[in-house]
């Protein structure tokens, strides 16, 4: 995979993402939608995101491998300086680096907004891996510097079956009394 490109998504990538995202709902307790949602719908989501925050795939052989966002952290002003992050890596396609790459680039456009906190909400299986859940998104936060900051016991009901739910968070920016406001995110 070595012509990888990591770039700005656009609309008419919704298609191709939403290809890669449905499975994790169908699939997995990754994501805790019980249904994939409408090509309209995910657009609509698609476009609030990227008023504000940058929303970037990795193509390899002009095929979109993956993708990954940064998205509101909590609505309220005092918050601006911390993000959400979402990744998601196509199933045939995972153990090979991209999310690496993918999270590298986000927190680069990131950095250049002034974000200063990153956060990461992970479905957690508290007993041992199942076949919708396993560790594998924890382990690949922690290789990418994040810290478990909190777990939320049972909140999250799929496929007939508890899970929990850990916060994770990696800090990319000084916290220091001169820090200016957040710029939006803007598309190339």
């Amino acid at each position: 995979m070595n012509d990888l490109i990591v770039r700005d998504a656009c609309l008419c990538d919704a298609e191709d993402i939403l290809g890669i995202y449905s499975y994790y709902v169908e699939n997995t307790a990754i994501s805790f939608e019980y249904k994939t949602p409408c090509i309209r719908e995910f657009k609509e989501r698609m476009e609030g995101i990227m008023k504000r925050y940058p929303y970037i795939v990795i193509e390899g052989e002009g095929k979109i491998l993956g993708y990954a966002y940064a998205n509101t952290f909590k609505d309220r002003k005092a918050y601006d300086w911390s993000v959400e992050l979402s990744i998601y890596i196509k199933r045939d396609s995972r153990g090979n680096g991209l999310g690496r790459r993918l999270y590298e680039a986000l927190e680069e456009r990131l950095e250049s907004m002034g974000i200063k906190n990153l956060y990461a909400c992970i479905a957690y299986p508290d007993v041992c891996d199942d076949e919708y859940l396993d560790r594998s998104s924890v382990l690949f936060h922690q290789h990418m510097g994040f810290k478990t900051v909190g777990l939320f016991k049972d909140c999250g009901r799929k496929f007939d079956r508890w899970y929990s739910m850990i916060w994770m968070e990696k800090v990319i920016g000084a916290h220091d009394a001169e820090t200016t406001s957040v710029r939006p995110y803007r598309y190339k």
